[in-house]
C-alpha cells in the first residue's frame, strides 16, 4: 500500500527549520575544525580563536583558516541538504523541480558570468566608493571598519605562492560555496519566499538581498545583489539548482584564477579583481551588450516547453481527464 503524499509545511516553518539546521551544521563543523586543527596541526585552543583576526601570526594559519572556512560552509550547506529528508521529500524533487533540459545549460550560465565581468566592474567600483547620508555616518564608519577587516582576511587567504595554494582555494572558496550557498539561498530561501509571497519577482529579490546582506560587505552590497538576482532568475527560469551552482562557481573561480595570474605577473594588473578601478569603457560597453543578449537568449532557451495538446475526445464522450 502506498503512503499518502505529505503536504509541504508552511514556507515560514521551512525557513525556521533551515535556520536551526544551518546553526547545527555550523556548530558541528566548528567542533570538527577545532579537533582537526588542534589535533592535526598542533595548534592550541587559544591560537584557534585567533584565526579570524591574527591568522598571519598563527603557525599554519593559512591552512587552518581554509579548513575552518571550508568546513563551516559545508556545515551550512549540509543543513539545507538535510531539510528535504526532514520534510519526507525527495532531494531531487525539492531542489530540481525541473530536470536539466540540456547539458550545455550550466556551461552557458558560467559563460554569462564571464561575459558580464567588465560591466559589473563599474558597479563594484561605484559601490566601493559610495558614501552614506549624514544621518547614517555612524553606520558608515562601522561598515567601513568591517570592510577593512574582511579585506585583510581576504588578502591573506588569496595569497597564492604556488599552484597548490590556488587549487586548495578553488575547492574551499569556489566549489564548496557554490554548492552550499546555492542550496541555502536559492534552493530553500528563494523557493520558500516565492511560495510565501506568491510572487517570483518578490521572492527572487528578497533572497538576493538576504544573500548579499549576510556577507557583511556593504561596500560590495550592490554587485553581490546583482549576482544574487542573476543566480535567482537562473534558478527560477530553469527549475534546476545546477545552473546557479555553475554560475556561482564560475564567479568565484574566475576571481581566484585572475588573482593567481596577476600575482605571478602573467597578465596585466588592470585585470586584478582586487582593484577598485573599473575596466576600460569599451570592454564595459561590449560586456553589457553581449551580456544582455546572452541573458535574453538563455531566458528563451530555459522557458519550459508548452505541453502537448490533448487529443480530441470522441463525439458523445463524457470522460474528462483529471
Amino acid at each position: 500500500m502506498n503512503n499518502p503524499p505529505v503536504s509541504a509545511p508552511h514556507p515560514v516553518l521551512q525557513l525556521l527549520l533551515l535556520v536551526g539546521l544551518g546553526l547545527a551544521g555550523l556548530c558541528l563543523a566548528s567542533l570538527l575544525a577545532l579537533g582537526l586543527i588542534v589535533g592535526g596541526l598542533g595548534l592550541s585552543v587559544e591560537q584557534f580563536g585567533q584565526l579570524s583576526n591574527a591568522s598571519g601570526a598563527v603557525p599554519h594559519g593559512w591552512v587552518a583558516l581554509m579548513l575552518v572556512q571550508g568546513l563551516s560552509m559545508a556545515g551550512l550547506g549540509a543543513g539545507a541538504a538535510v531539510l528535504p529528508r526532514l520534510l519526507r521529500q525527495r532531494w531531487a524533487a525539492y531542489f530540481n523541480p525541473r530536470p536539466l533540459g540540456a547539458a550545455w545549460w550550466p556551461a552557458a550560465a558560467g559563460g554569462l558570468i564571464i561575459v558580464l565581468v567588465p560591466a559589473l566592474s563599474v558597479v563594484a567600483s561605484w559601490n566601493a566608493g559610495a558614501r552614506f547620508p549624514a544621518w547614517a555616518a555612524g553606520f558608515e564608519l562601522w561598515a567601513r571598519a568591517k570592510e577593512d577587516e574582511l579585506i585583510v582576511l581576504t588578502k591573506f587567504l588569496t595569497n597564492f605562492p604556488d599552484l597548490l595554494h590556488l587549487l586548495v582555494a578553488l575547492l574551499v572558496v569556489a566549489v564548496v560555496p557554490a554548492v552550499a550557498e546555492e542550496l541555502v539561498f536559492r534552493g530553500v530561501v528563494q523557493r520558500n519566499l516565492v511560495r510565501w509571497t506568491g510572487s517570483r519577482t518578490v521572492g527572487v529579490w528578497l533572497a538576493a538581498a538576504i544573500f548579499s546582506a549576510v556577507h557583511f560587505q556593504f561596500f560590495g552590497f550592490v554587485p553581490r545583489l546583482l549576482l544574487g538576482l542573476l543566480l535567482g532568475y537562473l534558478y527560477e527560469w530553469s527549475g534546476n539548482i545546477l545552473l546557479p551552482m555553475a554560475a556561482h562557481f564560475t564567479n568565484n573561480a574566475l576571481q581566484l584564477v585572475l588573482l593567481y595570474v596577476v600575482q605571478h605577473r602573467a597578465v596585466p594588473a588592470v585585470l586584478n579583481p582586487d582593484s577598485a578601478a573599473p575596466l576600460p569603457w569599451p570592454a564595459v560597453i561590449v560586456s553589457a551588450a553581449l551580456g544582455a543578449g546572452l541573458l535574453l537568449g538563455l531566458r528563451r532557451q530555459l522557458r519550459p516547453a508548452a505541453p502537448a495538446a490533448a487529443p480530441p475526445r470522441p463525439a458523445g464522450s463524457t470522460f474528462a481527464p483529471l
